[in-house]
C-alpha cells in the first residue's frame, strides 16, 4: 500500500506586500515631520488685547520674557532682576537697530513687573512693544 506523501514547500517572503507598508510608512513620516513647527522652551500665558495688531517690523526683535514664576529671560540667557539693566545696555550698544520686545504672563504680579520697567528705564529704553494675543469673540 502506498501512501501519498505531502511535500512541504520552501517558505516565502511576499515582498509585494511589505514593499506597500514601507511606502505607507514613508509617507507618514514625511508628513508628519513638515508639520514640526519651532516652538520656545518657554510658556507663557499671553493676556488678551482688543486692540492687538500685528508688526511688520522684518528683524525679529531680542524677546524679554516673563514667565508665571517672575523668572526672566532675555533671548535664551537667564537673568535675575539686578542684572537685567546692565544686559539690556550691552545689548543696546552691540546691536542699536535690533529691536526689543516684552512678553510677559499674565500671571505676573504688577510689582514685579514695575521693577522690570525700572529697569529697562535704567537701560534707556523708552518705546517697548508687547506680545499679547487678540481676545477671542463670543
Amino acid at each position: 500500500m502506498r501512501f501519498y506523501v505531502k511535500h512541504k514547500r520552501t517558505p516565502q517572503i511576499i515582498i509585494v506586500s511589505l514593499i506597500d507598508i514601507f511606502a505607507m510608512l514613508l509617507i507618514f513620516f514625511i508628513v508628519t515631520t513638515t508639520f514640526k513647527t519651532a516652538q520656545s522652551a518657554l510658556s507663557i500665558n499671553l493676556p488678551e488685547s482688543k486692540t492687538a495688531s500685528q508688526s511688520n517690523n522684518p528683524t525679529q526683535p531680542v524677546v524679554l520674557a516673563i514667565t508665571s514664576e517672575e523668572e526672566i529671560f532675555l533671548g535664551d540667557r537667564q537673568l535675575s532682576i539686578e542684572d537685567l539693566a546692565p544686559a539690556l545696555k550691552e545689548l543696546q550698544e552691540k546691536d542699536p537697530k535690533r529691536p526689543l520686545a516684552m512678553s510677559a504672563s499674565k500671571e505676573v504680579s504688577f510689582g514685579f513687573l514695575v521693577q522690570i520697567l525700572d529697569s529697562l528705564k535704567q537701560a534707556g529704553i523708552k518705546n517697548l512693544p508687547t506680545f499679547t494675543q487678540q481676545k477671542e469673540r463670543q
